[in-house]
């Protein structure tokens, strides 16, 4: 019996211990007035509620939980300076004393004016949403000064070519005409995307009739989509995140445009969305930037993650799951959670060093890093994450049909 009261004891101060152990802070400064912020948010949340009902993260002076912080920097709303962003980083830096930061920057302007904030604060960070290639040729540049910082999602450089891969692709087994349009948003990541493909259509002989760009808030695309008809293009690439492009969906649809509409059009992406448009998306070909946000049967833990986030936070949630920043937001708590135990402490230049040996799968598919710390993509998950493309088809599903490794139907042509 004393024996037995002395085994509760030692386990009650071990609980003890476990409990008074300082927690492990991770900071969120985002846009979460997007829904590719609020979702990334939502999807770092129930990473650190599973890392945490485990026993947290396990350091060489015991276990340690896991507490996320957010903060609205607002950067990519319209009007919003650069500036204010952040302002909002540094505060919550300032405040929360983050041991580390997730997801980060939606818009790529605010993303590389952070950088300096973050390389003066040493704090290990892996950016989920913003993609501008300059982020890591300015740590190839520096390695020494930006070396905390890591990018875990797609970039605009992968972007271009999945969608040089997939047009090749379409015009080898659809034999689609060489006739193209490209309408973006105003903003960097955008631009950048649209105008590598416009000159890689041209080298290859496409005709490109419009390369026509709208700022942040328009809600009238019909002057694009008149001359779109009048040129009979049979390619039709968007590149838009903000909400609006919604009224663009259905001005396509109302318009009845014969062409391949494909890029990055966010209000088409989440599941949801033909619900909204009431079908409108019909046959447009959706790009999810991370699998996860979109379940793929060839990558297990991109099932796993949907249907953990639907248990979560509910089935309209998870519906609403939008195109960019979820899965990899969350597969980026547990890359940094196997970094610090494999560092054993919160030292930020072990933690670094951790982080650039990761190889572990997840709901993106393998997970491993450049020498320059972009996240690798591949066209096949046994090799690195995957970018889905998937077509909008009755009654309301998508269908993912490239690359060819992850396909699970064909393509269908307007």
């Amino acid at each position: 019996m004393h024996l037995k009261n002395s085994l509760f004891l030692l386990l009650f101060i071990c609980n003890l211990c476990l409990a008074s152990a300082r927690p492990i802070i991770i900071g969120v400064p985002t846009s979460l007035k997007t829904i590719e912020g609020m979702d990334a948010w939502r999807a770092v949340q129930l990473a650190v509620y599973e890392i945490n009902k485990k026993g947290g993260v396990r350091l060489k002076d015991g276990y340690h939980m896991l507490k996320a912080y957010s903060i609205d920097t607002r950067g990519a709303e319209a009007g919003v300076p650069v500036y204010d962003a952040i302002m909002a980083i540094e505060k919550l830096i300032l405040e929360k004393r983050p041991d580390a930061i997730i997801v980060g920057a939606s818009r790529s302007e605010v993303l590389l004016a952070s950088m300096d904030l973050i390389a003066r604060y040493r704090i290990p960070y892996i950016c989920t949403i913003a993609l501008s290639s300059e982020f890591q040729k300015r740590i190839k540049e520096d390695y020494s000064k930006y070396k905390y910082l890591f990018r875990m999602g797609i970039d605009s450089g992968y972007v271009v070519s999945y969608f040089k891969k997939f047009i090749s692709f379409l015009e080898k087994t659809q034999r689609i005409k060489k006739k193209a349009y490209i309408i973006v948003q105003d903003v960097l990541w955008t631009r950048q995307t649209g105008s590598s493909l416009k000159e890689w259509l041209e080298k290859n002989k496409w005709k490109v009739y419009g390369f026509d760009v709208y700022p942040m808030g328009t809600t009238d695309f019909s002057s694009s989509l008149f001359k779109i008809k009048s040129s009979d293009s049979k390619l039709l690439l968007i590149f838009f995140d903000m909400p609006e492009a919604e009224i663009l969906i259905k001005q396509l649809y109302l318009m009845k445009i014969k062409a391949v509409v494909t890029g990055i059009i966010s209000p088409a992406a989440p599941e949801y969305a033909w619900e909204v448009t009431d079908g409108a998306v019909e046959g447009i070909f959706g790009f999810i930037l991370e699998a996860g946000s979109i379940p793929v049967k060839k990558i297990p833990k991109s099932l796993e993650f949907y249907n953990a986030y639907k248990r979560f936070w509910g089935s309209e949630k998870a519906k609403r799951l939008s195109c960019h920043g979820a899965a990899n937001s969350y597969d980026a708590v547990y890359v940094l959670k196997e970094a610090m135990e494999r560092a054993g402490e919160l030292d930020p230049e072990k933690i670094v060093k951790e982080i650039e040996r990761t190889d572990m799968f997840g709901a993106v598919g393998r997970i491993r890093f450049s020498k320059f710390h972009q996240l690798i993509f591949s066209f096949d998950p046994k090799q690195g994450a995957i970018a889905c493309i998937f077509q909008w088809k009755k009654p309301g599903i998508r269908v993912p049909v490239f690359p060819v490794a992850i396909a699970e139907g064909r393509i269908d042509l307007p």
